[in-house]
């Protein structure tokens, strides 16, 4: 399944979305350490913040130099702040500068970002041309499906993206008012298809083989971005890939399971200041890893009520020992 987003190939045709306080270089190493993912973004950074140059978002923005292809993806509501920030992105060597359009997020709407901004069309005409013209790499912008399902407006706005020299754009299936809800709906992107001539990728709910698989027939898209789901299964880029290309997959062992969420959790340590910190990072990170795992809920529990690093640690050895110890034959 080939991608090609101005230019820049993205092979597989498989994108790591962006996610707020999980898509950090930490995670984003583990996700391109399994394979399969053809391209990475970073969290949203707010356009102001970078134009400032503050510290902690200066970090966010921060990328390995084999990381490519790379997406720096940025948010705001003011087009001159937005133009800066992305010439930002590229000096700083993106290789994707993406906008955007698609947080529910309170706090960012209510400032008119995010997935706020597809309420005012004209402002968006405003950012995208302003964006555009700052810079010459490739520039891609990811929505909903609309506010809300009275106004279905991705087809506009990505057909006006398009227009304005747009390279792709990312459509999520929800609304900002459905934020994590909602009924599965993949018609709006498929009419995001029907409608413009760039490369489209589709989002939302992408979990596994088969959820890619109908995702891919229902709406013709040109490329996957899948968040969520990659908590769960980190190796499920490699195992859609894999897919399409006709290839099986094994299982993943609950030893590779252990080794991998220890590994993380270890890479993850030294970036936070305090033990609480990255204890948080690490019980949140858990909520999703462990989902339709066997067990999971006790293994849950067990991380959010610990109070200091190594009874996390040792509730997971536990948990995992208690595995082995099914598996393990019955002597005769």
């Amino acid at each position: 399944m080939p991608l090609e987003i101005g230019g820049i190939k993205v092979e597989p045709a498989l994108a790591l979305a962006p996610m707020e306080g999980v898509t950090d270089l930490v995670f984003r190493r583990l996700i391109r350490g399994m394979g399969g993912c053809g391209l990475t973004v970073t969290e949203f950074i707010p356009a102001q913040s970078l134009v400032n140059g503050v510290p902690q978002f200066l970090r966010m923005a921060a990328f390995d130099p084999d990381e490519h292809p790379i997406a720096i993806q940025i948010y705001g509501n003011q087009p001159e702040v937005l133009a800066a920030a992305a010439r930002f992105a590229e000096d700083k060597g993106a290789d994707i500068l993406d906008l955007n359009m698609g947080c529910p997020s309170k706090k960012v709407c209510r400032n008119s970002g995010g997935s706020g901004l597809m309420r005012d069309p004209g402002r968006c005409l405003e950012i995208v041309r302003a964006m555009r013209a700052a810079v010459s790499i490739p520039f891609t912008v990811k929505m909903r499906a609309g506010w809300d399902r009275e106004t279905l407006n991705a087809p506009d706005l990505a057909w006006m993206c398009q227009e304005e020299g747009v390279d792709a754009v990312t459509v999520h299936w929800r609304t900002r008012e459905e934020k994590y809800g909602g009924e599965r709906d993949l018609s709006v992107i498929a009419e995001v298809v029907d409608r413009v001539s760039i490369p489209v990728l589709a989002n939302g709910d992408i979990v596994d083989v088969e959820t890619a698989v109908a995702t891919l027939s229902e709406t013709q898209v040109q490329g996957l971005m899948i968040g969520r789901g990659a908590i769960r299964n980190p190796w499920v880029f490699r195992e859609i890939a894999a897919h399409l290309d006709g290839d099986s997959y094994p299982a993943v062992t609950m030893d590779e399971r252990e080794r991998v969420l220890l590994e993380y959790y270890d890479a993850l340590r030294p970036n936070f200041k305090s033990e609480k910190a990255a204890l948080g990072r690490m019980k949140k990170i858990a909520r999703y890893f462990t989902e339709g795992v066997e067990g999971g809920d006790d293994l849950r529990q067990g991380l959010f009520h610990s109070q200091s690093i190594d009874e996390a640690y040792a509730c997971i050895a536990d948990f995992f020992e208690a595995h082995r110890s099914r598996e393990r034959p019955m002597p005769v």
